[in-house]
Order: C-alpha cells, then sequence, then structure tokens
C-alpha cells in the first residue's frame, strides 16, 4: 500500500482549509494511507480550531509528539516508508529549522531525515508572501497578518534543497497526489 506521511506544526494559518483538502483526498484516494503526525504545538493550535477530535476520527494512523525522536517518525521517513512527506502547515519556526538541518523536534527531525535520504517533502509555510495576509481566526474572524522578508527568505532557503517543494496554497496538495496516484 501507498503511505505518506503528513505533519501538523503549531499554525493556524490554512489549517481548516487543509484539514479539508486532506479529507477529501483521503475519500478520493483510499489506496494510500495517509498517517497524521502531529507536532505539540500543532496540537494545541488543532484544538483551539476544535480540529483535534476530527482528524482524530477521520484519519486511522494520528501521532502526537513526544519528543524529536518519538513517535520514530525520523527513522521511517530515512527507510523510505513513505512515498513523500507532506507538512502543512509549516511555521515560521519549524521552517528556518528545516533549511538549516535543525531537528529538535519529531517533524523537523523527520524532514532533516529525509533531505539526507533523498525522500520528498512538500511544505506549505505559512508565511510564503512578503506583505499582509489574512487567515481565519477559530472564532471565524479575520487576522490580518504581516509576512516579514527575514521569514520568506528563509522559506526561499528551504526551497533550494534538493526533494524539498514549497506549495503556496493547500490546492496544490491535490496536484501533489494525482501526480503520484493519478488523478480522480
Amino acid at each position: 500500500m501507498s503511505r505518506i506521511a503528513w505533519g501538523i506544526t503549531g499554525s493556524g494559518d490554512k489549517i481548516e482549509e487543509i484539514y479539508s483538502v486532506m479529507e477529501k483526498i483521503c475519500d478520493d484516494y483510499s489506496n494510500v494511507e495517509v498517517r497524521v503526525f502531529v507536532s505539540k504545538a500543532g496540537e494545541q493550535v488543532l484544538r483551539w480550531y476544535k480540529l483535534f477530535d476530527k482528524l482524530k476520527t477521520g484519519f486511522q494512523k494520528l501521532y502526537v509528539e513526544i519528543n524529536s525522536n518519538a513517535p520514530f517518525l525520523a527513522g521511517e521517513v530515512q527507510v523510505g516508508k513513505y512515498d513523500f512527506m507532506l507538512i502543512a502547515p509549516a511555521t515560521s519556526n519549524s521552517v528556518p529549522k528545516m533549511a538549516l538541518g535543525i531537528g529538535d523536534t519529531m517533524i523537523t527531525n523527520a524532514a532533516s531525515m529525509a533531505m539526507k535520504s533523498s525522500i520528498p517533502i512538500y511544505i506549505l509555510p505559512s508565511d510564503y508572501e512578503v506583505g499582509v495576509t489574512i487567515t481565519k481566526l477559530p472564532n471565524g474572524k479575520d487576522l490580518e497578518m504581516k509576512i516579514l522578508e527575514k521569514d520568506v527568505k528563509r522559506v526561499k532557503s528551504l526551497g533550494k534543497h534538493d526533494h524539498v517543494y514549497i506549495l503556496r496554497d493547500p490546492q496544490e496538495i491535490i496536484s501533489v497526489f494525482s501526480d503520484y496516484y493519478g488523478r480522480i
């Protein structure tokens, strides 16, 4: 069976849309097992957005970070257990760590191992383009966020690594799946 690792960090930006896309993908690609790996901060944000329980019921395999090596995602990624790794959303804290190869969380550690092992990683960063972006709060209200040039530079630095692909929009996740597993 085909399998992917979906990492969720502590960003709320587009989290509801990302969840909807992944739910659709699971419906459309029943032959692909999506294992969900949530950072400690990711769990906090998912609970704030009332998505954590939905993830637990909607995805058979859900793992929450205990430390940078538990669950042992890095080892599983390194030995090729997954066709690719998806990190969506990726915070402005995780992006520079991944760009520099710092693996101090479960997800950044797995990303580091994936890069060393030439396993493809698709990353949807929360800070993609300089300027103001509008994101949704858990109560449905809009929040204007200023994206800084330094954060965008880190995203560009990460995107220069071999086998690392930066996504701009949650809908691009669908294209990744169709490229790997065919169009539905």
